[in-house]
């Protein structure tokens, strides 16, 4: 029987070609099982593979299947929490190496690309959107901060709707902070394009492959409905789809639905009109929306969120309303696909790396920066495999709060909490 299929999403409606990979059958070892096809099992099973590790990478339905083959394609810089947080957690100092950490994520993912031959339409140029006074000050102050602190020069201060406009053709952006270092891709396509190169590396995927337990141990086993895994390590790169597999780390993140839309073809005058320099474009609430052009003049929207795990009755409608928001030239415009899925969120929206045990690693919670972090989180999963944990064990010491309410009543406490930052959007 064939794995389940991708989401109906305009990703997979333009995915690159890819093989169905055979579910896992019977017993196997290997020095390393990967659970998750994502960006970081992935991306962890090629760095592996290409230490001349043996590699086991099981997915439970097919690769990209879950945020990493839905999600925005946006290429963020640093985190999703803000640099001056992360100083007070572990340091100045630490946090300089932290951010040159996700410098370095965004390199590693350009090298994929351009060595794997990745096909996923990667483009740079980032803007970030501020509609209020407030927001323009915020942006100024970020500027000054990563300039002065961590040396980053690729970032432009926007200080007029009429600069805006080179950037964003919305009557609602006053000006904004451009990013030159950060972009957007397929994500589904790089996905895809990961996992042929892992597999060219030597690693073994399995779709169709769901983990039903872990037996952890000296030699920890991974078992599937079909299979076992005997490994030397296990990495849990399960993300927002994890469950009930590891309940030690499931109440530090919480799964947000997250939903976007792509417009039909919008013709390359038109779509050039909103989005001139083909940026990736966010805005600065904490409820955002972000959006973006795709390769064939469409546009992607993503822009509303689910805290409490109901999808809105009728989503295009819903998505058209914000999209509208944004852009009311767009009053005719028609979405042609709209979907959703979960990302993971963490409590104090910095990723949540670490371990179970002595031989089972994680990495979690990117909190909407998955794209551009789950590069450098397979390279320091690796090396802290290899014995080398230093920069892994710096991102371990990250805090990492619980999410309230315990099983039943966390979802419902977070939908309540988010009431209030909806509220502080609404601020002039």
């Amino acid at each position: 029987m064939p794995p389940a299929p991708h989401v109906e999403s305009y990703y997979a409606a333009t995915a690159n070609p890819a093989p169905e990979r055979p579910a896992l059958a019977g017993e196997v070892s290997c020095d390393v099982c990967v659970v998750g096809g994502g960006f970081t099992g992935l991306s962890t099973a090629l760095e592996l593979a290409e230490r001349g590790y043996s590699v086991v990478l099981l997915e439970a339905r097919r690769i990209g299947w879950g945020a990493s083959g839905r999600n925005g394609g946006q290429v963020c810089s640093a985190f999703s929490s803000p640099m001056d947080k992360l100083a007070g957690w572990v340091g100045k100092d630490d946090a300089r190496k932290l951010f040159e950490l996700t410098e370095e994520s965004k390199r590693l993912l350009a090298e994929r690309v351009e060595r794997h031959a990745i096909d996923c339409d990667l483009t740079w140029g980032y803007f970030n959107a501020a509609d209020r006074r407030r927001e323009l000050d915020d942006c100024r102050d970020w500027a000054e901060e990563w300039s002065r602190d961590y040396g980053y020069d690729k970032l432009t201060l926007v200080e007029t709707p009429e600069e805006a406009r080179r950037h964003v053709d919305s009557p609602a952006v006053i000006g904004g902070l451009a990013d030159a270092g950060a972009g957007h891709l397929h994500p589904l396509n790089y996905c895809l394009g990961l996992a042929a190169a892992a597999e060219a590396a030597g690693a073994r995927l399995h779709e169709d492959s769901t983990v039903t337990r872990i037996l952890q141990g000296a030699e920890p086993a991974v078992e599937t409905a079909g299979g076992r895994v005997r490994a030397k390590f296990v990495v849990l790169a399960c993300n927002a789809y994890l469950g009930g597999l590891m309940p030690e780390i499931r109440g530090k993140i919480m799964p947000v639905g997250t939903y976007i839309g792509a417009t039909e073809p919008l013709g390359e005058n038109r779509a050039k009109s909103l989005i001139p320099g083909n940026e990736a474009i966010c805005d600065l609430k904490f409820v955002l929306n972000y959006y973006r052009l795709s390769k064939d003049q469409r546009l992607l929207f993503g822009g509303r969120v689910s805290y409490s795990g109901v999808t809105a009755p009728n989503l295009p409608q819903a998505m058209g309303r914000k999209m509208r928001q944004v852009f009311p030239q767009l009053d005719n415009v028609a979405f042609e696909f709209t979907w959703g899925g979960y990302v993971a969120i963490t409590m104090e929206r910095s990723p949540h790396f670490g371990r179970v045990g002595a031989n089972l690693y994680f990495a979690q919670g990117y909190s909407g920066n998955g794209v551009a972090m789950s590069a450098i989180a397979g390279r320091v999963l690796a090396e802290a495999i290899s014995g080398q944990a230093e920069r892994f064990d710096l991102f371990a010491r990250l805090p990492h709060t619980s999410f309230p309410g315990g099983r039943l009543l966390r979802t419902p406490t977070l939908a309540l909490a988010m009431l209030w930052y909806r509220l502080r959007d609404l601020r002039p």
